[in-house]
């Protein structure tokens, strides 16, 4: 990492430096985040340029100094429904009170986006963005999945175009009240129709495998299809109990299984065995009560592992990736050092993105200082506002 390339410290630069620990997330088995202490890391452009240690540094540049404090990637939230109209504080307040979470609640945000103007869902969905910048997140993954229609399937897509490249085609999310008795005719409408409306604008395909959602052959017939039209594959599986989500995933060489709170021993060798990750998506089990999956056991079966928030209305509607570091820390046997991995290169990796989520000459230069000495204090100090100064492509936001 030493040497700064000829040319860059003359060049329009940022020097960030004093950082008391910097995670790079290259490193080796025994420090997978690369940790570099009283570092420094040069910004030109939208890119890293240099990451060494600050005695090195050059002094000809713009300098930023962090004052002895921590310095991590941007947070990549691979798994988010920001595009939606309405709220479901009601069904979380029965929940609390016993009520368990099924998938059909899904349909109460159905209608209200299918209510809300373009105009509203965009405002919405700008005050999301910020919200998950204020907490550090610099890349995130937006799915459609509230307008199963044609039409508002392709306006969420579009609109969630606006704001990500990361954009997931999920007309897979619930049999809608209106095809209640022609579950067929439905598949056929996402299959045909509403893929060939929403393929533009998305990079990715997903389907609900679920009890309640779709079954496994309609889970295959859809991911196909999606395949068939450009699209790469993801899948939400094995949440409300054991099925074939995690089967299917690997199966379909699908770059992320998504929930992964009910697995049998089949399963996790399975992803031990492939290049698809298991993103735990710990908000959802805060906010559902249902059972924390393992983060322990899938790590120590070698599995690659990415925490998201699945900020949705229903089930998990929180932004904060530093709360999903503290819950997976005291609820999911994760260290400090392997959630905020998770948080970052994890989620990466769930994107099969390898320019953010690392700290490294070359990648994009998303980076957040913290308010504390250490990556730690995400997990240590939960709830307490410890993101500092956020840079996305090289500008603070």
């Amino acid at each position: 990492m030493n040497g700064i390339p000829a040319g860059e410290a003359d060049a329009a630069a940022t020097l960030l430096t004093n950082i008391g620990e910097l995670t790079t997330n290259v490193g080796s088995d025994g420090d997978p985040c690369g940790t570099l202490r009283d570092a420094a890391v040069l910004l030109v452009g939208d890119r890293i340029a240099w990451v060494g240690p600050a005695a090195d540094a050059p002094l000809d540049v713009r300098v930023v100094d962090a004052g002895g404090r921590a310095v991590i990637p941007g947070f990549v939230d691979s798994h988010t429904h920001l595009v939606f109209g309405g709220d479901r504080a009601e069904e979380f307040a029965a929940r609390m009170a016993g009520q368990p979470y099924a998938a059909g609640g899904i349909r109460t945000t159905v209608a209200a986006t299918r209510a809300a103007t373009d105009d509203e869902l965009r405002r919405r969905l700008a005050g999301f963005v910020a919200e998950l910048h204020g907490q550090g997140t610099t890349t995130f993954e937006i799915k459609t999945g509230y307008g199963l229609t044609v039409d508002d399937e392709e306006r969420l897509a579009r609109l969630a175009a606006e704001v990500t490249p990361e954009v997931t085609f999920l007309g897979a999310h619930v049999v809608p009240a209106e095809y209640a008795d022609r579950r067929d005719d439905y598949v056929d409408l996402v299959t045909g129709p509403m893929l060939r409306a929403c393929a533009p604008h998305s990079r990715w395909i997903d389907v609900f495998c679920e009890t309640g959602a779709f079954t496994p052959d309609e889970t295959e017939r859809i991911l196909a299809a999606g395949i068939a039209h450009g699209l790469a594959p993801r899948l939400h599986g094995n949440q409300l109990g054991p099925g074939d989500g995690v089967r299917l995933a690997v199966e379909y060489a699908a770059a992320s299984v998504d929930h992964c709170t009910y697995l049998t021993d089949d399963d996790i060798a399975l992803l031990a065995e492939s290049d698809t990750v298991a993103t735990l998506l710990p908000g959802v089990e805060f906010s559902t009560r249902q059972p924390y999956p393992s983060a322990r056991r899938l790590i120590d079966a070698g599995v690659t592992v990415a925490i998201a928030s699945d900020c949705n209305p229903g089930s998990s509607f929180t932004s904060s990736m530093p709360l999903m570091i503290a819950l997976a820390v005291r609820e999911m046997g994760m260290t400090p050092a392997e959630a905020v991995w998770a948080a970052t290169a994890g989620g990466a990796r769930a994107l099969r993105r390898d320019d953010v989520g690392v700290i490294t000459p070359g990648a994009r230069a998303d980076l957040v200082l913290l308010d504390a000495p250490s990556r730690t204090h995400l997990a240590y100090r939960p709830g307490v506002p410890l993101v500092g100064t956020v840079w996305k492509s090289g500008s603070p936001l």
